[in-house]
């Protein structure tokens, strides 16, 4: 009995996963010493299409909770982090909640491929990056893959989300 009372508590936990610090794990290392703030120039129009391109391609990419790596899978924040190493060399924090305070906030009408878009009241739980027309590519659970979603999609609109421009 007291195991179908917690049931609901342990699928809220799973489904806000991505929100939280990733374990430290031996296999897939990721320096926080080395997380740069936001620099004050914003990005070129090439680098931005390159991160978005970039992104597109990771799409098929399992979840995996603490991951960074196509190979080991990635997480929300661990999606993004890859993807501007790769494409820019910037170190964008490691976690969602560091996100909300990383470059500049945009209205939704400023949104242009590779900004970061952010979900959740008050403190963000989940992140992908914009790529354009209305679309993000993100990680989103304990079971899925890095996918390609819209922001006026069934689910996305009703969820508060931001925007930010490293």
């Amino acid at each position: 009995m007291l195991t179908r009372a917690l049931l609901p508590f342990a699928a809220a936990w799973l489904l806000v996963a991505c929100g939280s610090a990733p374990p430290v794990s031996s296999y897939e290392p990721y320096d926080l010493s080395t997380t740069a703030p936001a620099p004050s120039s914003v990005l070129s129009d090439g680098q931005a299409s390159d991160i978005a391109i970039n992104a597109l391609g990771l799409v098929g990419t399992p979840y995996r909770y603490g991951g960074n790596t196509p190979e080991g899978g990635f997480d929300c924040s661990g999606l993004i982090g890859y993807v501007y190493r790769n494409q820019t060399g910037m170190r964008p924090p490691r976690t969602v909640a560091q996100l909300n305070d990383y470059g500049q906030p945009l209205s939704r009408t400023q949104l242009r491929s590779g900004d970061l878009v952010l979900f959740g009241r008050g403190q963000p739980t989940h992140a992908g990056i914009y790529v354009g027309q209305g679309r993000f590519v993100h990680a989103p659970s304990t079971g899925g893959t890095v996918r390609l979603d819209r922001l006026d999609g069934p689910y996305w609109s009703r969820q508060m989300a931001s925007f930010r421009r490293p």
